[in-house]
C-alpha cells in the first residue's frame, strides 16, 4: 500500500543518503589507498551519489504534488523557502554526482574528481541539513500536517486554522 501522503515518506531518503554520502566517499577513497580497484571501490561512491539525486528528485516531485493541499494552511513564504532548498539540495547533490562521475578516470582528473566530490559531498549535506530543517519547521511550527490529520479524523480542518499560520509567519518577517 502506498502512504498518503507520499511526500512525508519520501523524504528521508535522500536525508540520509546524503548524510552517508561522505561517509561512502571516505571509505571508497580509504580502499583505493589500500589497493582496491579504482573504479570498484569509487564506483560505491558514484552509486551513492546517484541515489541522493534520485531520492531528492523523488522527494521534490511528491512535495510538488502535495503543495496545493497545505497551501491553505501555510504561508506561501514559507513553503516557497522548503521548495528552493529542496532545489539546491537536487542541483547541489547533482553537481557532485558529475564530479564524482569524473573520479572514474584515470589519472590526474579522476584523482582530482574523487577529491572534489568527497568535498563537495560535504556541501549535500550541508544542503539536506537545510532542506529538512525547513521541512520541519512547515511540519511542526507551522502546521503543514494539519489538513491530513483533520482528514485521517474524519473532519474537515476547523474553521479559522489557516489564519494562526499566516499570522506566525507575518510576525517573523
Amino acid at each position: 500500500m502506498i502512504p498518503d501522503p507520499l511526500h512525508p515518506a519520501v523524504v528521508h531518503f535522500p536525508l540520509v543518503l546524503a548524510l552517508l554520502l561522505p561517509i561512502f566517499a571516505l571509505a571508497s577513497l580509504w580502499a583505493i589507498r589500500r589497493g582496491a580497484d579504482t573504479r570498484r571501490a569509487w564506483g560505491v561512491a558514484v552509486v551513492a551519489a546517484a541515489l541522493v539525486v534520485a531520492s531528492a528528485w523523488a522527494a521534490l516531485a511528491t512535495g510538488e504534488a502535495e503543495e496545493e493541499r497545505v497551501e491553505g494552511v501555510v504561508a506561501e513564504s514559507v513553503l516557497h523557502e522548503h521548495e528552493e532548498a529542496a532545489e539546491r539540495l537536487l542541483v547541489v547533490a547533482g553537481l557532485v554526482l558529475l564530479v564524482a562521475g569524473a573520479g572514474l578516470l584515470g589519472g590526474t582528473v579522476g584523482a582530482a574528481g574523487r577529491m572534489l566530490a568527497t568535498a563537495g559531498s560535504l556541501a549535500v549535506v550541508a544542503a539536506a541539513i537545510s532542506v529538512g530543517s525547513a521541512g520541519g519547521e512547515l511540519v511542526y511550527r507551522h502546521g503543514a500536517a494539519s489538513p491530513y490529520v483533520a482528514a485521517a479524523a474524519g473532519a474537515g480542518a476547523a474553521p479559522g486554522t489557516a489564519a494562526p499560520a499566516r499570522e506566525r509567519d507575518e510576525e517573523d518577517d
